[in-house]
């Protein structure tokens, strides 16, 4: 009852949307499969964010924040949507914060890499996105991705207390 979000009020009808992917790489000991995060925020309060298991073995930790950006991507168009039913239209492509330069290079280069064909197809939406300027992928160190809480378990020692 006491916590909430707050959102000051602005004469502007442009808000500021930006989210943060992020994958650990085989961190599932037994199936080897990767965990995808997302954390997206508007203005300075966080409004959506999710932890998933990807349902695939990824080869790279380059193909797991690919992943984890392609789910990352699709929660930004349709966070976009919503703002614009409501009246609040982006005029700016929404700001992706990716640990990896691989998968950044990745999603911004069309050319075919030989190394990664075996990506499925459906995972290029977010090469997608950033061409149509619907996001604009930029790099962030994993020290400030907010993201990572989202890939990692609680140590196991945290929960002996109890």
């Amino acid at each position: 009852m006491n916590y909430g979000l707050k959102f000051e009020p602005t004469n502007s009808r442009n808000v500021d949307l930006s989210g943060f992917a992020d994958a650990d790489w085989a961190g599932d000991l037994v199936c080897r499969k990767s965990t995808s995060g997302y954390v997206f925020q508007l203005e300075s309060s966080t409004v959506s964010w999710r932890s998933k298991q990807q349902s695939v073995v990824a080869l790279s930790s380059t193909e797991a924040e690919y992943i984890a950006l392609c789910l990352a991507s699709q929660e930004a168009i349709w966070l976009r949507k919503l703002l614009e039913n409501i009246g609040f239209k982006q005029s700016d492509a929404t700001t992706l914060y990716e640990d990896n330069q691989g998968t950044i290079a990745l999603a911004k280069n069309a050319k075919s890499h030989s190394r990664t064909k075996h990506i499925d197809i459906k995972y290029h939406y977010v090469r997608e996105s950033v061409e149509e300027k619907n996001i604009k992928l930029v790099y962030c160190s994993t020290e400030g991705m907010i993201a990572d809480i989202l890939t990692k378990g609680l140590p196991k020692h945290k929960f002996e207390q109890f």
